[in-house]
């Protein structure tokens, strides 16, 4: 869309907001938001009408090029019916997120280049209010020291060099992480050609899916900690990886990732047959 007066527009938009919505990158910010109790459809519009939209002007603001060709923010007339979408599940099919137990889940879908994740998560926690005292700010659990009740007067000892150590892994990880971003470049490797610009360059993109019966299965034998954020309607986990176009055989990283996938199922597998 172009702009006829440049007046009509808002602020214009960054660089790196251009970037996320070009010919070259188009990438959106998944959030997503769960209830103890189930949601209420009749009130989405209206909450994102009264609520959601007026927190910043760029959620109701499309881009548009003005007469010099910049792109800039217009304010827009929203039709909220268009972005909402409520899933109709089949009987025989939960409409719950694997291994969620939640009563009512959101996500947001919002695109990259009006904010990042944190300023996103932000303006998404701003809409809530407190279930016991609405006029109180949002507040989350935070961890709470642990006090050591073994009547052991010798803590000084065990805090100085817990002190210390903490101060030498963190000076030693920024030093290494200057020489690393200055001094040092990375080894080269069968996915990384290290040519410069590379991050400016074309990527062919490959999407592998996964039983989600068979990762529980994973996670469940080999004990191991494992959240799964975004799946697919059909029960399966949909991962897409992106590779060096002309450098890397896309099919093959993706054969080498199922195959392992297969490795660690095999193993799970065995355990479930040693404790039998």
């Amino acid at each position: 869309m172009v702009l006829e007066k440049e007046e009509d527009a808002l602020e214009p938009v960054t660089p790196t907001g251009q970037y996320f919505n070009s010919s070259a990158l188009n990438v959106s910010v998944l959030g997503v938001l769960e209830t103890e109790v189930p949601i209420d459809d009749s009130k989405t519009i209206p909450f994102l009408m009264d609520v959601f939209l007026p927190i910043n002007p760029r959620f109701s603001s499309i881009m548009v090029i003005d007469e010099n060709g910049e792109k800039r923010w217009k304010k827009v007339e929203v039709k909220l019916k268009d972005h909402v979408y409520v899933p109709i599940f089949p009987a025989e099919m939960s409409s719950q997120f694997y291994d969620n137990n939640a009563a009512g889940t959101v996500i947001f879908k919002i695109h990259h280049s009006i904010g990042d994740g944190h300023s996103l998560r932000g303006a998404l926690l701003s809409c809530l209010q407190r279930a016991d005292n609405p006029s109180l700010l949002l507040t989350l659990p935070s961890v709470q020291p642990r006090v050591d009740t073994s009547g052991d007067h010798g803590t000084i000892f065990k805090t100085v060099p817990k002190i210390f150590s903490s101060l030498f892994y963190t000076v030693s990880d920024f030093l290494g992480s200057l020489m690393k971003s200055s001094l040092v470049e990375d080894d080269m490797s069968p996915i990384r050609s290290g040519d410069i610009g590379i991050e400016f360059r074309p990527i062919a993109p490959a999407s592998m899916t996964f039983s989600l019966g068979q990762i529980e299965q994973i996670k469940a034998t080999l004990g191991v900690s494992l959240t799964i954020t975004v799946v697919s309607y059909m029960d399966n986990l949909r991962v897409t990886v992106g590779a060096e176009k002309g450098f890397i055989d896309v099919q093959k990283l993706k054969s080498c990732i199922e195959e392992a996938f297969q490795m660690i199922l095999k193993s799970a597998a065995g355990e479930i047959q040693q404790m039998k």
